[in-house]
C-alpha cells in the first residue's frame, strides 16, 4: 500500500472494501497526518467509480449511530494525525458506476484547502462488517 503526499500532508495506505453488485455507495479509509504548522482541512475529493465524493463522521447521538457530512470540511491540526476508519471519519463515494472487486486499485482525488489537489490511489479490501453494521445501521 502507497503512501502519497502534498504539501505538509501525507496520505497513509487508503484503502476502501469491495461492494456487492448493485450497491451504489463504498467507504473511504486513511491516515493523514500534518506535518506543518498550520491546519489544514480535507474540503473534498473525486473518483472515477463514484459521482459523489462527500467526508462524513460515525457518531452516537441519543443512542443510535448516525452519519453526516462534515461540515466546511475535516480538520487536519499541525503535527496531528487524523484517522478515516469504518464507525468514525471517512469518506463516502456514492453514485458508484460499477461494483469494487477485491484486489482492485482505484484511483482518486483528495482537496486540501491549503495544499491543494493530490492523486492517490485506493486499495480495495475484502468485503467485510464494520463496527456500525453490527448495530443495524446502513448507509
Amino acid at each position: 500500500a502507497a503512501d502519497f503526499t502534498v504539501g505538509n500532508l501525507q496520505i497513509a495506505t487508503p484503502w476502501t472494501r469491495a461492494t456487492p453488485k448493485g450497491s451504489t455507495v463504498a467507504g473511504g479509509y486513511m491516515a493523514i497526518t500534518n506535518k506543518g504548522a498550520t491546519p489544514d482541512r480535507l474540503v473534498g475529493g473525486s473518483t472515477a467509480v463514484a459521482s459523489r465524493f462527500e467526508v462524513h463522521r460515525m457518531a452516537m447521538e441519543n443512542g443510535v449511530m448516525i452519519m453526516r457530512p462534515v461540515e466546511g470540511g475535516l480538520e487536519i491540526k499541525p503535527g496531528q494525525s487524523v484517522e478515516l476508519k469504518p464507525g468514525s471519519f471517512h469518506v463516502m463515494l456514492m453514485g458508484l458506476k460499477q461494483p469494487l472487486e477485491k484486489g482492485q486499485h482505484v484511483k482518486g482525488t483528495l482537496e486540501f484547502e491549503k495544499a491543494g489537489k493530490v492523486d492517490i490511489e485506493y486499495n480495495v479490501e475484502a468485503i467485510g462488517p464494520t463496527p456500525a453494521a453490527k448495530g443495524g445501521h446502513h448507509h
